[in-house]
């Protein structure tokens, strides 16, 4: 390029891609600028041009271009920059001073100067937001970077729920994830083997999952509303989790299965869930809404709300830059937002691998004859949407009649009864049905590792005399649903249970 290029340049006046310093004398400045250029959409930086766009040079000596290039050498990551001369020949000892750089990639690292990030607002040079800042850095390095990566001094082994550990870790096993030995493992081991240890420390992907108390993370919370017609004006139910994944799971699906309409039905020695939204569709978008959650704010949270012609459930973060709310409902790979967490919960058989999710949400939806879930988000949520069936929903209860024409029975679920078979009901069915209760099916869903009768009396928050609990229970064991960890003594002090 010569002064006749610069001229056209300049002619646009100073704009987003333009910066103009009449002498180096702007030098600091100028850096700035350039430093703004290279997190933003690139430009040229000139010296020796005024602001009305006269292009007066300056005396360019050898200390002028060591200057500019001691300058330059304070941009991070290093960056190598030619610095052109451009001779005015009406002014034989003046040259105009011009630096060029492309704008910044995606997943590029920001770049500073002097150690202060800049970009550019139109024409203006501002201070980079720490926040936009830290996601760049997020993006450029994610395993250095990502918040599940980083290792507080304040978090130890005894700050983590072992039992919830290796519970976890047996669920993987018996899915076939884990080799049968890791059962043998060490809570410190397994964590290593999920790569949640790093130079002798734990990582916060480790709190996410295994934490016992939350007091450091109040990000780690669960909303859940359930609301009266289809606006968030007034609220039927209203509640806040605070927990591990493992224990805002459990909330999360105990509280869709208090507000939808629901049955349990058992026929011979298989169980089906069934739900006016199908149960593993809903446990699916649970699973995935905590699992890649944005979890370095404090403020960050997950949600769930319930309405009566529908389901939502949103978590903190945006849908990653290769996905839109289109083609997320296509095949795509997997982009997890916490690839230490997700790979945890993949070997532990609480979340698919390779972005089959939405796939598996959309075709039980379609079984169940419901529309398929639409996804949303404004940047700082992503949210998907459940349409609730025509129903009657008006009251929000519990208890609901739902006839099953045609089938080999005709099911009446009351909800806040105990578990009754066909013999119990009056039915002249031949087949072996069972039919739970709403806290039965809570039971369930936290039993996926093991519990004592204690932690059910707790989880299902209902007051009992010990002998009414054990008999809750024994009916689950009696059904072949849930199995005691110690069979050939029923009545030992250490008994756990466990789902079947």
């Amino acid at each position: 390029m010569d002064l006749d290029g610069i001229k056209e340049i300049i002619a646009r006046d100073e704009t987003r891609v333009l910066e103009l310093k009449k002498t180096t004398g702007e030098l600091v400045k100028g850096m700035q600028s350039l430093c703004a250029f290279l997190n933003t959409d690139g430009g040229w930086l000139f010296f020796g041009i005024t602001p009305d766009l006269k292009i007066s040079g300056q005396n360019v000596t050898d200390s002028t271009q060591r200057e500019m290039a001691h300058e330059m050498t304070k941009l991070e990551p290093a960056i190598s920059l030619p610095i052109q001369l451009f001779d005015i020949p009406e002014r034989p000892v003046f040259s105009v001073i011009g630096v060029h750089c492309d704008g910044a990639k995606f997943g590029d690292a920001p770049y500073t100067y002097d150690g202060r990030p800049y970009y550019k607002v139109e024409s203006t040079t501002v201070l980079m937001p720490r926040s936009m800042f830290e996601e760049r850095l997020r993006r450029s390095n994610p395993s250095r970077f990502a918040w599940e990566s980083q290792t507080p001094d304040n978090l130890h082994m005894e700050d983590l729920d072992e039992t919830r550990i290796k519970g976890a870790v047996a669920y993987g096993v018996d899915r076939g994830r884990m080799p049968a030995s890791a059962v043998t493992e060490d809570a410190w081991g397994l964590l290593d083997k999920f790569a949640m240890i790093e130079d002798g420390k734990i990582k916060n992907a480790a709190a996410a999952l295994f934490i016992k108390r939350t007091t450091s993370y109040p990000q780690f919370l669960l909303r859940m509303a359930r609301f009266q017609g289809t606006e968030k004006n007034v609220f039927i139910d209203n509640m806040r989790v605070k927990g591990n994944f493992y224990e805002l799971l459990d909330a999360g699906m105990a509280f869709l299965f208090k507000h939808l309409n629901q049955s349990g039905v058992i026929k011979g020695l298989r169980r089906e869930d069934r739900l006016e939204i199908p149960v593993e569709a809903l446990r699916e978008a649970l699973t995935n809404a905590l699992c890649h959650r944005l979890l370095d704010s404090p403020s960050g949270s997950v949600g769930i709300a319930v309405f009566d012609d529908r389901v939502e459930i949103e978590n903190t973060g945006h849908l990653p830059n290769e996905l839109t709310v289109e083609t997320i409902k296509k095949s795509h790979r997997s982009y997890p937002q916490n690839p230490i967490i997700a790979e945890t919960l993949f070997k532990t058989g609480f979340l698919e691998s390779w972005g089959t999710g939405v796939q598996r949400m959309m075709e039980a939806c379609k079984n169940a004859g419901l529309p398929e879930p639409e996804y949303g988000t404004d940047g700082l949520f992503v949210w998907i949407t459940f349409k609730r069936p025509g129903l009657d929903t008006n009251s929000d209860t519990n208890s609901d009649t739902n006839s099953d024409t045609g089938s080999d029975t005709n099911l009446v679920t009351n909800l806040d009864t105990n578990l009754v078979t066909n013999s119990d009901s009056g039915s002249d069915s031949n087949s072996d049905t069972l039919i739970l209760s709403a806290k039965q099916q809570e039971v369930l869903m936290f039993c996926m590792v093991e519990r004592s009768s204690r932690d059910i009396l707790d989880h299902i928050n209902v007051i009992y005399h010990n002998k009414n609990i054990q008999k809750f229970i024994n009916e689950l064991v009696d059904a072949g649903l849930l199995k005691r960890t110690i069979p050939d003594k029923p009545n030992s002090p250490l008994q756990k249970y466990v789902k079947a």
